[in-house]
């Protein structure tokens, strides 16, 4: 069976093995070093942008978990869905990077799949997803051996619990598990159709300090339930099913808090009309 190849190689990433490794390694010696005393990372939220605009931020966050946690499987959540969408799911095979392949999870996949509705994927018939993709050169840079159980799940409360029963099904299973949620904040601007405080500095000062700050700090807090109400009410989590599994998946492996580690726009970047917030969030014991 062929891997899934990676779509977005080339286009959100570089796609060859030197110029991904030349820019992880630059990402990951840039900024601030992790954080530490802060107890057992065993997981965290990460944006899904193109590398040139969040990939530094993802990039960190998965850097700071490898130096905490040596794990078998990430149980990764993400995909753009509405709370009507169903649950995805690879259950076998294995996901191409520009760094070498990943094998799914198939034991702790498969037994998933015998207690809630998925519709499966395979590395033949998906659809695209740059939610998950773009992280996977990371993951497969700092954890070589790890297996994967990539998921879409909907902003629903049927998808905490599909969350929470992953990481149970993983403890019966004596793997070492970390989870990761991959989600963008706002996105403002014309391009979006949303214009709350017009457009300007105004507005980026709006998005920054008051509609991604109401996100990150129901992350911070580990409140997965509201993730899923403040992406209805404010607009500000594009994949709140995902960050809001991934807090569940989080409490389920022990987690007590969680922590901002970095936050920017793609306005910090590139200066435009339309930008998008970005933050990385790591969840400790």
């Amino acid at each position: 069976m062929k891997a899934r190849r990676p779509d977005f190689a080339g286009s959100w990433y570089p796609e060859n093995e030197a110029d991904c490794r030349r820019a992880i390694e630059e990402f990951s010696a840039a900024g601030s070093p992790c954080p530490e005393d802060k107890g057992n990372a065993v997981g965290g939220i990460v944006p899904h942008a193109g590398w040139a605009f969040s990939g530094r931020i993802a990039c960190k966050v998965i850097d700071c978990i490898k130096r905490q946690r040596d794990p078998d499987t990430l149980i990764i959540f993400g995909r753009h869905l509405h709370p009507g969408s169903d649950n995805f799911i690879m259950k076998q095979g294995r996901w191409a990077t520009p760094l070498g392949e990943l094998e799914i999870d198939t034991d702790l996949a498969s037994r998933l799949t015998t207690e809630f509705p998925f519709t499966v994927e395979t590395s033949s018939h998906y659809e695209p997803d740059n939610t998950i993709e773009v992280q996977l050169p990371f993951i497969k840079y700092f954890f070589p051996d790890i297996k994967i159980v990539p998921m879409g799940l909907p902003p629903t409360a049927r998808s905490l619990d599909i969350a929470k029963r992953a990481t149970e099904i993983s403890l019966d299973l004596n793997s070492i598990s970390i989870v990761l949620g991959s989600t963008d904040l706002t996105h403002y601007g014309y391009n979006y159709g949303y214009t709350p405080k017009g457009v300007g500095l105004e507005a980026v000062e709006w998005v920054k300090n008051v509609n991604d700050r109401h996100a990150v700090d129901l992350m911070v807090g580990m409140d997965g339930k509201g993730i899923i109400r403040e992406a209805v009410e404010r607009y500000n989590v594009c994949c709140s099913g995902a960050a809001g599994a991934s807090i569940e998946a989080a409490r389920v492996l022990g987690a007590k808090k969680g922590e901002k580690l970095l936050y920017s726009t793609s306005y910090d970047i590139r200066p435009d009309s339309s930008f998008v917030g970005y933050a990385g969030i790591i969840f400790y014991k």
